[in-house]
């Protein structure tokens, strides 16, 4: 039988879907799905864009027959999939790489885990182990191929899980957020790997994301909202619709927003061709900036300089190893950690981050050196209670530290096992939920019953409520949607200035130059540069091979483009900001 044009696309068609609830009659259905019609054409590269909670992750699970719709159809190639004979023919041609790698690693070692898949389907030797070590090859984890799964980073693992995926040779390939926890270099890597594999092997690629640069990248943007598709077009297309995005409390790739706000300043406008690529938005940048007069610039923001008077921690000739002193995660690290301040954490995935803060509150002991705080050892057992009071460490995944029946008593269990007075619990319980934006109406609710991020806010809350000197926290912005990730560094610098000192790890370096204080950037175990963002992302000279904010490769593109030399950020790592701070340079004759 020829080849219909319905049987090279993906045709969502009128479909709705509800998760359903164990007590209906208390929880009414929420529908996640609401009549959604889209199409998605054979070999085509589309992002799938929108809020939190918008339906993103359950049209892909749709796509993939990990759920049913309710009402409506999915007809993958020409196959429907609710026709049980087309069931393993989409399941094995399509595979789904999810935002927690957790959720989808079952191999006891690395190459176990990238078979599996492949193995399943039947998968012959020694074509098996080709696919295999090509997939680690392709995402750099051939060298840890015999490691277990669970001694990898959290970015590491989500490289496995890519690996596996790709070990497929899919059809369709769904990401959903799966390059949220990378660092940019390995990000930009997984992306030009997928990105030259659906052009060479013609897959459908399809990307779940609130990345709105990575969104850029793509031939084709939807928005989904409620449920509903309510937008779709090219890049340039959907974000020409400037106000309408922001509307959905979304946000522009950053190139976009700096060109607006060129051109907002020039009292220009923008056409559709300026949008068309990245070339086109320099070279639309450079023709606004040469029409911005000073009048038309705001006056500079002037930002508070770190405290530098008081050590709250010291970090000195810290080591640590996993496998008896072979290799080292962190190695011979000194750090001190000032009061009141916003330290990020950065680096490539398994640099040793997440290593070294399992350190400052003593559930890591080490090797070499000590970790003191306010002038307690970690080393000392005796001492470890009283640091842990002191330190607060909210993970990864902070919601996977809920488990009490409702969100009042798990906030509540700290204080209990510390002995604290119950006529204290409430007082504290209703600041820690002020502090982070929880919703105090929720506190007799299920923790499992929230939404992911107000599960993120109560898991903060709980540990907010023992009132540590110092939080540390571990990719706090990762998975969540725009207004999410403001809302969350919001809630990081009112805690700085409220007298909390706070640690980030951070593999976003957009979110790491807005909110530090300091960055600190680590590789191979090693500390390679302590210091303002200013100082690490600012100047065109790199000599440490740092990544810098996405908006500050694009800022040095324009500079270029204008003959601006030398040019060093003078801005806030904000789109808007460094319009303005490139603006004010060069309209104040900053230019050679």
């Amino acid at each position: 039988m020829p080849e219909t044009t319905d049987d090279r696309r993906i045709i969502v068609d009128k479909v709705t879907f509800s998760y359903k609830s164990d007590d209906e009659e208390k929880v009414p259905q929420k529908k996640a799905l609401d009549g959604i019609s889209l199409k998605i054409e054979k070999g085509s590269y589309t992002a799938i864009t929108g809020p939190n909670g918008s339906g993103k992750s359950t049209l892909a699970k749709l796509i993939d027959i990990l759920e049913m719709p309710d009402d409506g159809k999915i007809i993958v190639f020409g196959k429907d999939t609710k026709d049980d004979p087309s069931f393993w023919d989409i399941r094995s041609k399509c595979s789904i790489i999810f935002q927690n790698p957790d959720n989808q690693i079952v191999g006891t070692t690395v190459e176990e885990d990238v078979a599996f898949g492949p193995e399943n389907l039947g998968v012959p030797m020694p074509e098996l182990r080709e696919r295999v070590d090509k997939a680690l090859k392709d995402v750099g984890l051939y060298e840890y191929r015999t490691r277990p799964s669970s001694a990898l980073s959290g970015g590491q693992k989500q490289k496995l899980a890519i690996a596996g995926a790709l070990a497929m040779h899919p059809d369709v390939l769904i990401m959903d957020e799966s390059t949220a926890m990378l660092d940019p270099h390995s990000r930009a890597e997984v992306l030009d790997i997928v990105e030259a594999m659906r052009i060479r092997d013609k897959i459908t690629l399809i990307t779940i994301t609130h990345d709105m640069t990575e969104a850029a990248r793509c031939d084709k943007v939807m928005v989904i909202k409620k449920g509903r598709l309510v937008m779709e077009g090219t890049p340039a297309e959907v974000f020409s619709q400037k106000d309408a995005i922001l509307d959905m409390s979304l946000v522009l790739p950053v190139e976009y927003s700096f060109a607006y706000s060129l051109a907002e300043m020039s009292q220009g406008k923008l056409a559709l061709e300026d949008l068309k690529d990245r070339d086109s938005l320099k070279a639309a940048c450079v023709r606004e900036l040469k029409k911005i007069t000073k009048d038309r610039i705001p006056p500079a923001a002037s930002k508070e300089k770190p405290n530098k008077d008081e050590v709250i921690m010291s970090v000195k000739d810290l080591s640590y190893s996993y496998d008896e002193g072979k290799t080292f995660a962190i190695d011979s690290i000194d750090l001190d950690v000032y009061k009141g301040e916003i330290l990020v954490l950065a680096g490539r995935t398994g640099c040793g981050k997440t290593t070294l803060i399992t350190h400052l509150n003593g559930i890591l002991k080490p090797a070499k050196g000590q970790v003191i705080v306010s002038g307690l050892d970690t080393s000392d057992k005796k001492s470890v209670m009283k640091i842990r009071q002191k330190v607060g460490l909210v993970f990864q995944y902070p919601e996977y530290q809920l488990f009490d029946e409702t969100v009042y008593k798990d906030i509540c269990y700290g204080l209990k096992r510390w002995g604290v007075p119950e006529e204290e619990h409430e007082k504290r319980v209703y600041k820690a939920c002020e502090m982070t934006g929880f919703r105090t109406e929720s506190l007799g609710k299920s923790p499992f019953d929230l939404s992911g991020g107000q599960q993120r806010r109560a898991a903060i809350a709980g540990v907010l409520v023992m009132e540590p000197d110092i939080l540390v926290m571990d990719e706090p912005g990762a998975g969540l949607d725009p207004t999410g990730r403001k809302a969350m560094f919001d809630m990081i610098s009112n805690l700085r200035d409220s007298g909390v000192t706070v640690i980030i790890v951070s593999h976003n370096m957009d979110d790491s130059a807005i909110v530090a204080d300091r960055v600190c950037y680590m590789r191979d175990g090693k500390i390679v540069k302590v210091a303002e963002p200013s100082e690490i992302f600012g100047s065109q000279d790199n000599e440490y091979n740092i990544p810098r904010p996405y908006i500050t490769e694009f800022v040095h593109g324009v500079t270029d483009l204008a003959g601006i030399e030398d040019y060093r950020s003078q801005g806030d790592f904000t789109p808007e900001g460094e319009a303005e701070a490139l603006a004010r340079y060069y309209a104040g004759g900053g230019v050679r």
